[in-house]
Protein backbone atom coordinates (compact mmCIF):
# COMPACT_ATOMS: atom_id res chain seq x y z
CA UNK A 1 0.00 0.00 0.00
CA UNK A 2 1.53 3.55 -0.68
CA UNK A 3 2.30 6.24 1.85
CA UNK A 4 -0.59 8.13 -0.17
CA UNK A 5 -3.19 5.15 0.22
CA UNK A 6 -1.98 4.28 4.18
CA UNK A 7 -2.56 8.02 4.63
CA UNK A 8 -6.53 8.21 3.38
CA UNK A 9 -7.15 4.91 4.88
CA UNK A 10 -6.31 5.93 8.51
CA UNK A 11 -8.70 8.96 8.61
CA UNK A 12 -11.42 6.55 8.72
CA UNK A 13 -10.16 3.11 9.26
CA UNK A 14 -11.80 2.15 12.59
CA UNK A 15 -14.99 3.59 12.68
CA UNK A 16 -18.16 1.52 13.18
CA UNK A 17 -15.85 -1.81 14.03
CA UNK A 18 -15.10 -2.04 10.18
CA UNK A 19 -12.12 -3.69 8.54
CA UNK A 20 -10.38 -2.03 5.38
CA UNK A 21 -8.21 -3.98 2.97
CA UNK A 22 -6.80 -3.76 -0.25
CA UNK A 23 -7.21 -7.09 -2.50
CA UNK A 24 -5.84 -8.05 -5.84
CA UNK A 25 -8.84 -10.77 -6.59
CA UNK A 26 -12.32 -9.17 -7.88
CA UNK A 27 -15.71 -10.11 -6.09
CA UNK A 28 -16.96 -13.08 -6.25
CA UNK A 29 -20.40 -12.97 -6.34
CA UNK A 30 -21.08 -9.45 -8.13
CA UNK A 31 -19.83 -6.49 -9.83
CA UNK A 32 -21.87 -2.90 -10.12
CA UNK A 33 -19.99 -1.09 -12.99
CA UNK A 34 -21.90 2.56 -12.43
CA UNK A 35 -20.84 5.13 -15.17
CA UNK A 36 -21.81 9.33 -15.31
CA UNK A 37 -22.09 8.60 -11.26
CA UNK A 38 -22.09 12.39 -10.97
CA UNK A 39 -25.73 12.19 -12.77
CA UNK A 40 -27.03 10.46 -9.70
CA UNK A 41 -26.37 13.42 -7.07
CA UNK A 42 -27.26 16.01 -9.85
CA UNK A 43 -30.55 14.62 -10.74
CA UNK A 44 -30.88 14.12 -6.83
CA UNK A 45 -31.41 10.34 -7.11
CA UNK A 46 -31.10 9.53 -3.16
CA UNK A 47 -31.04 5.96 -3.37
CA UNK A 48 -29.64 3.09 -5.78
CA UNK A 49 -30.36 -0.46 -6.60
CA UNK A 50 -28.98 -2.96 -8.45
CA UNK A 51 -30.48 -5.69 -9.68
CA UNK A 52 -30.69 -8.85 -8.18
CA UNK A 53 -28.31 -11.77 -7.96
CA UNK A 54 -27.95 -14.78 -6.45
CA UNK A 55 -25.59 -15.96 -4.16
CA UNK A 56 -25.68 -18.88 -1.33
CA UNK A 57 -29.53 -20.23 -2.54
CA UNK A 58 -30.77 -16.44 -2.61
CA UNK A 59 -31.47 -13.17 -4.33
CA UNK A 60 -29.54 -9.88 -3.28
CA UNK A 61 -28.91 -6.55 -4.57
CA UNK A 62 -26.47 -3.47 -3.70
CA UNK A 63 -28.18 -0.46 -2.28
CA UNK A 64 -26.06 2.52 -2.75
CA UNK A 65 -26.75 6.17 -1.70
CA UNK A 66 -24.70 8.42 -3.59
CA UNK A 67 -24.70 11.20 -0.84
CA UNK A 68 -25.44 8.94 2.58
CA UNK A 69 -28.31 7.62 3.88
CA UNK A 70 -30.33 10.63 4.75
CA UNK A 71 -32.84 8.25 7.32
CA UNK A 72 -29.21 7.64 9.48
CA UNK A 73 -28.22 11.58 9.29
CA UNK A 74 -25.11 10.38 7.23
CA UNK A 75 -23.15 13.37 5.55
CA UNK A 76 -20.22 13.58 3.56
CA UNK A 77 -20.37 10.14 2.91
CA UNK A 78 -21.26 7.52 0.44
CA UNK A 79 -23.38 4.78 2.12
CA UNK A 80 -23.54 0.92 0.80
CA UNK A 81 -25.84 -1.97 2.04
CA UNK A 82 -26.29 -5.43 1.06
CA UNK A 83 -30.06 -5.66 0.47
CA UNK A 84 -32.43 -9.38 0.37
CA UNK A 85 -34.45 -9.09 -2.63
CA UNK A 86 -37.39 -11.00 -3.07
CA UNK A 87 -38.30 -11.33 0.60
CA UNK A 88 -42.04 -12.11 0.07
CA UNK A 89 -40.49 -15.56 -0.41
CA UNK A 90 -38.98 -16.14 2.48
CA UNK A 91 -40.79 -18.57 4.56
CA UNK A 92 -42.42 -16.48 7.82
CA UNK A 93 -40.50 -16.66 10.71
CA UNK A 94 -37.13 -17.78 8.18
CA UNK A 95 -34.11 -16.02 9.01
CA UNK A 96 -30.16 -16.53 6.79
CA UNK A 97 -27.15 -15.87 8.16
CA UNK A 98 -24.49 -13.98 6.03
CA UNK A 99 -21.21 -12.69 6.53
CA UNK A 100 -20.61 -9.76 3.74
CA UNK A 101 -17.59 -8.24 1.68
CA UNK A 102 -18.43 -4.92 -0.02
CA UNK A 103 -15.77 -3.74 -2.69
CA UNK A 104 -14.39 -0.69 -4.57
CA UNK A 105 -12.59 -0.83 -7.31
CA UNK A 106 -8.95 1.33 -7.05
CA UNK A 107 -8.88 1.46 -11.53
CA UNK A 108 -5.78 3.48 -10.64
CA UNK A 109 -4.05 -0.11 -9.18
CA UNK A 110 -6.03 -2.24 -10.46
CA UNK A 111 -7.46 -3.80 -6.75
CA UNK A 112 -10.03 -3.13 -4.57
CA UNK A 113 -10.87 -1.90 -0.99
CA UNK A 114 -12.79 -4.46 1.07
CA UNK A 115 -15.38 -3.48 3.81
CA UNK A 116 -15.98 -6.00 6.18
CA UNK A 117 -16.94 -6.20 9.86
CA UNK A 118 -14.02 -6.05 11.55
CA UNK A 119 -14.60 -9.48 13.33
CA UNK A 120 -16.25 -10.89 10.16
CA UNK A 121 -19.47 -11.18 12.47
CA UNK A 122 -22.51 -12.73 10.69
CA UNK A 123 -25.29 -10.68 9.85
CA UNK A 124 -28.78 -11.95 10.21
CA UNK A 125 -31.31 -11.05 7.23
CA UNK A 126 -34.97 -11.33 7.95
CA UNK A 127 -38.38 -9.65 7.25
CA UNK A 128 -37.68 -7.15 9.80
CA UNK A 129 -33.72 -6.67 8.80
CA UNK A 130 -33.13 -6.84 4.65
CA UNK A 131 -30.28 -4.95 4.77
CA UNK A 132 -26.95 -4.41 6.59
CA UNK A 133 -24.09 -2.90 5.10
CA UNK A 134 -22.12 0.64 5.95
CA UNK A 135 -23.28 4.22 6.62
CA UNK A 136 -20.33 5.31 6.23
CA UNK A 137 -18.80 3.07 3.48
CA UNK A 138 -16.52 5.80 2.08
CA UNK A 139 -15.88 9.82 2.31
CA UNK A 140 -17.22 11.80 -0.85
CA UNK A 141 -13.98 13.93 -0.74
CA UNK A 142 -12.20 10.67 -0.85
CA UNK A 143 -14.32 9.02 -3.76
CA UNK A 144 -14.06 12.03 -5.94
CA UNK A 145 -10.41 12.60 -6.13
CA UNK A 146 -9.21 11.42 -9.13
CA UNK A 147 -6.02 10.79 -7.40
CA UNK A 148 -7.65 7.68 -5.44
CA UNK A 149 -8.79 6.02 -8.36
CA UNK A 150 -12.38 5.29 -7.25
CA UNK A 151 -13.86 7.71 -9.68
CA UNK A 152 -12.33 7.67 -12.86
CA UNK A 153 -14.01 9.32 -16.03
CA UNK A 154 -16.73 9.41 -14.19
CA UNK A 155 -16.92 5.71 -13.81
CA UNK A 156 -16.75 3.26 -10.25
CA UNK A 157 -17.05 -0.19 -10.05
CA UNK A 158 -18.88 -1.72 -6.53
CA UNK A 159 -18.93 -5.44 -5.65
CA UNK A 160 -19.92 -7.76 -3.41
CA UNK A 161 -19.33 -10.98 -1.86
CA UNK A 162 -22.27 -13.38 0.51
CA UNK A 163 -21.29 -16.13 1.98
CA UNK A 164 -24.53 -17.85 3.78
CA UNK A 165 -23.76 -19.30 6.91
CA UNK A 166 -26.81 -20.87 8.58
CA UNK A 167 -30.48 -21.08 7.92
CA UNK A 168 -32.95 -21.27 10.40
CA UNK A 169 -36.52 -20.70 11.34
CA UNK A 170 -37.95 -18.25 14.05
CA UNK A 171 -39.82 -17.48 16.77
CA UNK A 172 -43.29 -16.52 15.32
CA UNK A 173 -43.64 -12.65 14.92
CA UNK A 174 -46.33 -10.40 13.98
CA UNK A 175 -47.37 -6.88 13.46
CA UNK A 176 -51.08 -5.89 14.46
CA UNK A 177 -51.85 -2.15 13.21
CA UNK A 178 -54.91 0.02 14.49
CA UNK A 179 -55.55 2.61 11.78
CA UNK A 180 -55.73 5.74 13.30
CA UNK A 181 -58.49 8.05 11.92
CA UNK A 182 -59.36 5.93 9.49
CA UNK A 183 -60.69 6.75 6.03
CA UNK A 184 -64.22 6.14 4.42
CA UNK A 185 -63.59 5.59 1.36
CA UNK A 186 -66.43 5.88 -1.49
CA UNK A 187 -66.64 4.14 -5.05
CA UNK A 188 -69.64 4.31 -7.68
CA UNK A 189 -70.20 1.89 -10.43
CA UNK A 190 -72.80 2.34 -13.12
CA UNK A 191 -73.66 -1.01 -14.97
CA UNK A 192 -74.99 -0.83 -18.22
CA UNK A 193 -77.45 -3.42 -20.18
CA UNK A 194 -77.97 -5.67 -17.10
CA UNK A 195 -80.82 -7.81 -19.03
CA UNK A 196 -78.08 -8.62 -21.34
CA UNK A 197 -75.36 -9.72 -18.84
CA UNK A 198 -74.48 -13.31 -19.59
CA UNK A 199 -71.71 -14.55 -16.93
CA UNK A 200 -71.41 -15.81 -14.21
CA UNK A 201 -70.83 -12.74 -12.58
CA UNK A 202 -69.00 -8.88 -13.30
CA UNK A 203 -66.70 -6.97 -11.48
CA UNK A 204 -66.07 -3.09 -10.95
CA UNK A 205 -63.24 -1.17 -11.90
CA UNK A 206 -60.40 -1.66 -8.78
CA UNK A 207 -60.65 0.84 -6.37
CA UNK A 208 -58.33 1.96 -3.18
CA UNK A 209 -59.44 1.81 0.20
CA UNK A 210 -56.83 1.67 3.45
CA UNK A 211 -53.45 1.08 0.78
CA UNK A 212 -55.24 -1.83 -0.31
CA UNK A 213 -57.15 -2.58 -3.76
CA UNK A 214 -60.89 -3.73 -3.94
CA UNK A 215 -63.78 -4.60 -6.46
CA UNK A 216 -67.07 -5.03 -5.93
CA UNK A 217 -68.85 -8.09 -7.68
CA UNK A 218 -72.08 -8.30 -9.11
CA UNK A 219 -73.94 -11.91 -9.90
CA UNK A 220 -76.74 -11.16 -12.15
CA UNK A 221 -78.93 -14.48 -11.42
CA UNK A 222 -77.39 -15.24 -7.87
CA UNK A 223 -75.02 -16.87 -6.12
CA UNK A 224 -75.07 -19.84 -3.46
CA UNK A 225 -78.91 -19.61 -1.73
CA UNK A 226 -79.50 -17.22 -3.93
CA UNK A 227 -79.32 -18.47 -7.07
CA UNK A 228 -81.76 -17.96 -9.28
CA UNK A 229 -83.76 -16.12 -7.21
CA UNK A 230 -81.73 -12.78 -5.43
CA UNK A 231 -79.01 -10.62 -6.74
CA UNK A 232 -76.05 -11.24 -5.30
CA UNK A 233 -73.16 -8.67 -4.23
CA UNK A 234 -69.92 -8.80 -2.84
CA UNK A 235 -67.03 -6.68 -1.92
CA UNK A 236 -63.53 -8.68 -3.40
CA UNK A 237 -60.03 -7.59 -1.44
CA UNK A 238 -57.67 -7.24 -4.97
CA UNK A 239 -54.33 -9.09 -4.76
CA UNK A 240 -54.18 -9.61 -0.80
CA UNK A 241 -50.89 -10.03 0.63
CA UNK A 242 -49.61 -13.31 1.62
CA UNK A 243 -50.66 -13.99 5.10
CA UNK A 244 -52.09 -10.50 5.94
CA UNK A 245 -55.48 -10.14 7.27
CA UNK A 246 -57.51 -6.67 6.57
CA UNK A 247 -60.53 -5.92 8.79
CA UNK A 248 -62.56 -3.66 7.32
CA UNK A 249 -66.58 -2.06 7.13
CA UNK A 250 -68.38 -1.37 4.71
CA UNK A 251 -71.60 -0.58 2.88
CA UNK A 252 -72.92 -1.84 -0.53
CA UNK A 253 -75.69 -0.24 -1.82
CA UNK A 254 -77.93 -0.23 -5.30
CA UNK A 255 -79.09 3.01 -5.56
CA UNK A 256 -82.52 4.02 -6.22
CA UNK A 257 -82.85 6.10 -9.33
CA UNK A 258 -86.22 7.86 -8.37
CA UNK A 259 -86.09 8.54 -4.77
CA UNK A 260 -83.67 7.97 -1.97
CA UNK A 261 -85.38 4.38 -1.12
CA UNK A 262 -81.45 2.94 -1.50
CA UNK A 263 -81.17 -0.45 -0.92
CA UNK A 264 -77.99 -1.48 1.49
CA UNK A 265 -76.68 -3.83 3.68
CA UNK A 266 -73.74 -3.33 5.84
CA UNK A 267 -70.80 -5.50 7.84
CA UNK A 268 -67.43 -5.84 9.28
CA UNK A 269 -65.02 -8.37 7.83
CA UNK A 270 -61.65 -9.77 8.18
CA UNK A 271 -60.31 -10.25 4.23
CA UNK A 272 -57.00 -12.60 3.61
CA UNK A 273 -55.68 -14.32 0.84
CA UNK A 274 -57.75 -17.10 2.03
CA UNK A 275 -60.54 -15.80 2.53
CA UNK A 276 -61.06 -12.38 0.03
CA UNK A 277 -64.36 -11.74 -0.67
CA UNK A 278 -67.43 -11.31 1.38
CA UNK A 279 -71.41 -10.01 0.51
CA UNK A 280 -74.61 -11.19 0.21
CA UNK A 281 -75.94 -14.13 -1.67
CA UNK A 282 -79.52 -12.80 -0.85
CA UNK A 283 -78.97 -9.07 -1.27
CA UNK A 284 -82.20 -8.31 -3.61
CA UNK A 285 -84.70 -10.46 -5.05
CA UNK A 286 -84.48 -10.63 -8.83
CA UNK A 287 -87.89 -9.81 -9.39
CA UNK A 288 -88.51 -7.09 -6.77
CA UNK A 289 -85.29 -5.54 -8.43
CA UNK A 290 -86.25 -5.57 -12.34
CA UNK A 291 -89.12 -3.68 -11.88
CA UNK A 292 -88.89 -0.78 -13.48
CA UNK A 293 -91.14 1.16 -11.31
CA UNK A 294 -88.81 0.54 -8.14
CA UNK A 295 -86.52 2.36 -9.24
CA UNK A 296 -83.59 0.47 -9.06
CA UNK A 297 -82.80 -0.63 -12.74
CA UNK A 298 -83.80 1.96 -15.09
CA UNK A 299 -83.93 1.84 -18.65
CA UNK A 300 -81.44 -1.54 -18.01
CA UNK A 301 -78.96 0.36 -15.78
CA UNK A 302 -78.44 -0.04 -12.15
CA UNK A 303 -75.96 2.23 -10.11
CA UNK A 304 -73.94 0.20 -7.57
CA UNK A 305 -72.42 2.64 -4.50
CA UNK A 306 -69.24 0.52 -2.08
CA UNK A 307 -67.89 2.15 0.97
CA UNK A 308 -65.35 0.80 2.33
CA UNK A 309 -63.09 2.03 5.79
CA UNK A 310 -60.13 -0.04 6.90
CA UNK A 311 -59.78 -0.35 10.39
CA UNK A 312 -57.07 -3.04 11.71
CA UNK A 313 -54.67 -4.61 9.20
CA UNK A 314 -52.41 -7.90 10.91
CA UNK A 315 -48.79 -8.77 8.75
CA UNK A 316 -46.45 -11.85 10.08
CA UNK A 317 -43.26 -10.34 10.36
Amino acid sequence: MTPRKQGIYASFLFKQNISRSISDAPPTHYTLKIQSFSLLTKNTINKYESTAFKAGGYEWKLVIYPNGNKSKNVKENISVYLAMAAAESLQTGWEVHAVLRLFLLDQNNDNYMVLQDAVRKERQFHRMKLEWGFDEFIPLKTFNDGANGFLVDDTCVFGADVFVCKERGREKRECFQIIKDPILNKHSWQVDNFSKLSTEYIESKTFNAGDHKWKVKLYPNGKGTGLGTHVSLYLALESPPPNSEIYAEFTLRILNQLNANHDYDKATYWFSASDKEHGWSRFITTSYFSHTSVGYLVKDTCIIEAEVTVHRVYNPL
